[in-house]
Formats: C-alpha cells, structure tokens, sequence
C-alpha cells in the first residue's frame, strides 16, 4: 500500500454530476445528497489503515454537521479485483458493523475518483450549497491517533462554510493509501 497525499484543487471547482450505486444496490446522485449548506464527499475504503483510522470522527462528524445543514456521502474508488475487503458486499457489511448513517457509495468504475482527481484513501472534499469546492484537506492533524489531534480543520472548515466565512487557509492535504486502479492491473506483471 503506497502512501501518497491528495493533490491540489482549486477552491470553487465544481462538484459534478454523478450518480453512482449505494450498497443497496440504488443509484443515488451527488446532487441530491447537498444539505442547506453544503456536502462533504469522503473518497474512502474499508482495507486502507489510514481510511480505517478515521472512519469513527468521519461518521461522528457526519452526525454532527447534519444538523448544521451540510450531508455527508462516502465513495468507495477501490472495487478491485485484487481486494476483496472493497467489494460491494464488504461494503455493506461495514455499513451496518460501523453504523454508517449515511450514504456509501460504490465508484465501480473509478469516474468518480478520476474526475474528482482523488488520489488516497481518505481524500476529503466539502462543497458549498452551490456545488462549489470550499475545503480540500485532512480531517485533522494526526490520523492515527486521534487523541493527539490538535487541529480538527475538517470541522472548523465546514463551521467557516456554515457561517458564512471564506474558505480557511492553508489547507493540508490528507495523505493515505493509493487508490487502487483498475487500468493498473496488469502493469504490474
């Protein structure tokens, strides 16, 4: 699992039009998830340590920014052959084990990742009501451990958003495993 960090992407880049399957098996659009205020759209994965480590404050903070107007959705960019822990059934497995109250959607194709040019697990993106990119970065200062964490930018930035602010600065990228490509499959033999 090669460790790389997210890249950067203009403030104000708009949120596409997707629609991609929920692991219910429902199409489900981007567009329809946005909250009052805004949607965070977290690019991440069952398998990856680093994805693995955050999921508990992504989904406490989904709780939490709900009732301040911003939605949540998960996109999953790994259903890869080569692991079985990202398929569409472990997916739901996850879902109903960590009590995700929100939606988890399969990117089975990678179009979702590529357009969002995604580049690890977590890549974190919060989108103004108007489908604007207004925070690109980490969740916090230390994935691993949460009890270290000093700088909580992911909520500070959706609090910016909720009040009206401009987007905080500098914003850090988030670093994780690499998305596992399909078309890199058999680059590897």
């Amino acid at each position: 699992m090669a460790l790389v960090g997210s890249i950067h992407v203009d403030i104000g880049w708009q949120l596409p039009d997707l629609t991609l399957m929920d692991v219910d098996e429902r199409l489900m659009s981007l567009h329809s998830q946005m909250g009052e205020h805004g949607l965070l759209v977290a690019f991440t994965c069952n398998h990856c340590p680093y994805a693995v480590a955050v999921w508990p404050r992504l989904i406490r903070h989904a709780a939490a920014i709900r009732e301040m107007g911003v939605h949540t959705v998960a996109v999953n960019p790994n259903i890869h052959p080569d692991y079985p822990a990202d398929s569409l059934g472990a997916m739901q497995q996850k879902k109903i084990e960590w009590a995700i109250d929100f939606p988890y959607l399969a990117d089975d194709t990678q179009s979702a990742a590529k357009l969002f040019e995604a580049q690890c697990t977590p890549d974190i993106y919060l989108f103004d009501a108007n489908g604007g990119l207004f925070y690109h970065g980490r969740i916090d200062d230390d994935w691993k451990d949460e009890s270290n964490v000093m700088c909580n930018e992911l909520m500070d930035a959706i609090e910016r958003l909720v009040a009206g602010d401009t987007p905080p600065q500098p914003q850090y990228p988030t670093i994780g495993c690499s998305i596992k490509w399909l078309d890199e499959i058999n680059d590897s033999d």
